[in-house]
């Protein structure tokens, strides 16, 4: 396990490492996941093994710190995910991002763009305000002293059903609520802009089963490969492991 520091009071965001050839591959979670979890068996994938491969697990979630004093939005997650990257010394890497991963992944790109070759992204939240649902709108839709200490997070874990609450209970409700809020107000310009804009090579990969993406005519026309991967709702990596591997290894 590898560390690197940010915020104010020395709290450490934290990642585990498979060694093996440059360029690095990162892989980033979701809103209340853990990247282990969710991709170490993506990146042990006869496919994929050989490749460097750095799991980090975002403020607030899994092993790494979770102070009250930061922020937590997808600024701030991008430039905490960068302090992995220069402390590893991964520059160039190919981020593989999940759902709200994804989105920090993009922002992370348009900030720091010679830390990033490519970006394989599953679902990544794309635009602000998104629909009410068990996710970051359900989370968010609650006052952050309601969600942390009025019973909001305990019925977000009944909400989200037995796969997501495996590793959401895990994650800091203060961080979760803060994180949440930032997906729903997004970034200027928003992630769909950002995304668009890139120079790097960008994968989106939609599940079959969460219907038609919003904007793909938009997203393909400024040069993003969006795959439909079939059999798969929003855990492509779990519904669709082989699909999801063959993203990521294509070139």
């Amino acid at each position: 396990m590898r560390q690197a520091g940010f915020g104010t009071k020395e709290a450490c965001v934290r990642w585990t490492e498979a060694a093996g050839e440059e360029p690095a591959r990162v892989y980033v979670h979701g809103l209340g996941s853990a990247s282990t979890v969710y991709h170490a068996h993506i990146a042990a994938h006869a496919a994929l093994s050989g490749r460097r491969s750095l799991f980090v697990d975002l403020p607030g979630h899994g092993i790494s710190d979770r102070p009250l004093d930061f922020g937590y939005s997808l600024e701030e997650h991008a430039d905490v995910l960068a302090a992995v990257l220069d402390a590893a010394g991964a520059g160039g890497a190919e981020l593989v991002g999940h759902s709200m991963g994804g989105a920090v992944a993009i922002v992370l790109a348009a900030r720091r763009p010679e830390l990033v070759s490519r970006l394989v992204l599953a679902e990544a939240n794309l635009d602000p305000n998104p629909p009410v649902t068990a996710g970051s709108s359900g989370i968010a839709a609650y006052q952050e002293d309601a969600f942390v200490h009025g019973g909001g997070f305990a019925e977000t874990l009944e909400r989200v059903g037995p796969v997501w609450r495996a590793t959401m209970r895990l994650a800091d409700p203060t961080a979760l609520h803060r994180t949440a809020k930032g997906l729903i107000r997004g970034t200027q310009p928003t992630m769909r802009v950002m995304l668009q804009n890139l120079a790097v090579p960008r994968t989106y990969l939609q599940g079959e089963h969460s219907g038609e993406l919003a904007g793909r005519a938009e997203l393909e026309a400024a040069g993003v490969e969006v795959r439909t991967v079939p059999g798969a709702g929003h855990n492509i990596m779990f519904d669709n492991p082989e699909a999801f591997v063959a993203a990521v290894a294509a070139a």
